[in-house]
């Protein structure tokens, strides 16, 4: 009778013992817009949830590489980037969407050009074919007539380009580059001027997502991993002051100084995301795919109605 409780006990202990903490590794940078992911796994949300996620932090141009080693099962990156990877191989599925730039991305000019269309045959410095800033580049040059065969691209990261610019390096023209780096040009106006951010040309947007096999072996999982982003903005809202010291600290930056570089985008709630993938993820999509394709970024189409799953924002 004696051995039969404690056997019964052990079990019972064992049934209302925590499930086990579902591993994952998510491949960021230090981009503010990613920010809320960083305090989701230092305030606990994520271990809440019954995750136990580590974040890697990895440059754009090699993020798809660690998914297709699988060093890391999730992502965040811009919305088109997800095409580039699909289209080259790496299958990937987006999630729920980060947030959308309202300024923080740009393009910088000497105070003599007037319009980017002046830009014709000239020296512009952008990070390298596959990145965001070599997109953004892409897309205003569109807009405006040309295309990045009429101007002379010199690869060049986003602060290298911005501190290059100012510092009248490498006889460039103009440069893409985002903040906190396109504040360094804010704050020297003779080196030159912002010519266009993404308050003129809307079309920087980041989203998360993971390998198609993570979220069919894991979908609550998968819904942990939004609930946590949208409780990580709601937490921001309630207690910004917290919020930012948490999240600055991971770039090394004060909260006050944090604070600042995120006044140039939007996080965005369930709301947001549940209105975003209604229509505008798709149509997006489409016209950065067609835009990619002209540049020779990718060679075909991948398949577009598999670049997203919204059952995790419901």
């Amino acid at each position: 009778m004696h051995r039969w409780t404690l056997a019964a006990a052990a079990a019972a202990f064992a049934a209302a013992a925590p499930a086990q903490e579902t591993p994952v590794a998510i491949a960021i940078s230090g981009w503010t817009g990613f920010a809320p992911l960083t305090l989701a796994k230092e305030a606990g949300l994520f271990k809440k949830n019954g995750l136990d996620v580590s974040i890697k932090k990895i440059p754009q141009k090699d993020r798809h590489l660690a998914i297709a080693s699988g060093d890391v099962q999730c992502a965040a990156t811009t919305v088109e980037t997800w095409v580039v990877w699909n289209a080259n191989g790496v299958a990937t599925t987006q999630i729920f969407q980060l947030d959308k730039s309202f300024g923080a991305d740009g393009m910088v000019v000497r105070n003599g050009i007037a319009k980017i269309g002046d830009l014709k045959g000239k020296t512009v410095a952008a990070s390298a074919p596959g990145t965001a800033p070599y997109f953004t580049l892409a897309w205003m040059l569109k807009k405006n007539g040309l295309s990045v065969k009429d101007v002379k691209v010199v690869t060049l990261e986003p602060q290298a380009a911005a501190n290059a610019f100012v510092a009248n390096a490498g006889d460039l023209d103009a440069a893409m580059t985002y903040e906190p780096y396109l504040s360094t040009v804010r704050a020297k106006p003779e080196a030159g001027k912002i010519i266009a951010t993404t308050l003129d040309y809307p079309m920087v947007m980041d989203t998360f997502g993971c390998t198609p096999k993570f979220l069919k072996d894991n979908p609550k999982a998968a819904k942990a991993l939004a609930d946590s982003y949208f409780e990580a903005v709601d937490m921001i809202k309630h207690d910004p002051k917290k919020s930012f010291e948490i999240m600055g600290a991971d770039v090394k930056q004060t909260g006050e100084a944090f604070e600042k570089s995120q006044a140039y985008l939007r996080w965005q709630d369930k709301t947001s995301n549940q209105k975003f993938f209604a229509a505008e993820h798709a149509q997006f999509s489409k016209e950065a795919a067609d835009l990619l394709l002209e540049m020779g970024v990718i060679k075909q189409l991948p398949d577009m109605k598999a670049l997203a799953d919204t059952h995790f924002i419901q």
